[in-house]
């Protein structure tokens, strides 16, 4: 797997952010329109400057879940094609993307619970057609909302 971003290393250092590239941003948001009325889900990969989480490249994963309508579970095969591709570029673990078709863009239970990396969660909300991301492991119950650029589809 590749090295993850991680958390922001200096304390009272810049606020934690992620910034996707413009190309980056309207790719999730055509996967995640794709893929719904099921929940999209995929991962970032970036560099971590600054203590800003920058996503230069976005990996699409098939959803693998239960339930795809209510939540989401990237297939475990082609997320390790990804993070191995990841490596192969230098790029690192930068953060996990999915989406609420029906919103709100906030961790649910289930998100909270299986968040396992020290990356940011960006999640979409595709009814309003805005995200918002949070740091989820050790984030505290609901998990620490980061900034997030651009705010929301077509603000790239």
């Amino acid at each position: 797997m590749p090295e993850e971003g991680g958390r922001d290393p200096a304390p009272g250092g810049p606020v934690p952010r992620l910034e996707l590239a413009p190309p980056v941003a309207g790719a999730v948001w055509t996967h995640l329109r794709r893929a719904a009325p099921q929940e999209g889900v995929g991962a970032l990969a970036g560099r971590v400057e600054a203590g800003v989480w920058v996503a230069e490249r976005a990996y699409p994963l098939p959803n693998i879940a239960a339930r795809p309508e209510t939540e989401y579970l990237g297939d475990p095969g082609a997320a390790m094609r990804a993070f191995r591709e990841m490596r192969g570029a230098g790029l690192s673990l930068v953060g996990l993307y999915h989406s609420h078709p029906r919103g709100p863009a906030r961790p649910s239970p289930s998100d909270r619970a299986q968040a396992a990396y020290e990356v940011p969660y960006l999640i979409a909300d595709l009814r309003r057609g805005e995200w918002r991301a949070y740091l989820l492991p050790g984030g505290g119950k609901e998990g620490e909302e980061i900034g997030v650029w651009p705010a929301g589809e077509g603000e790239a």
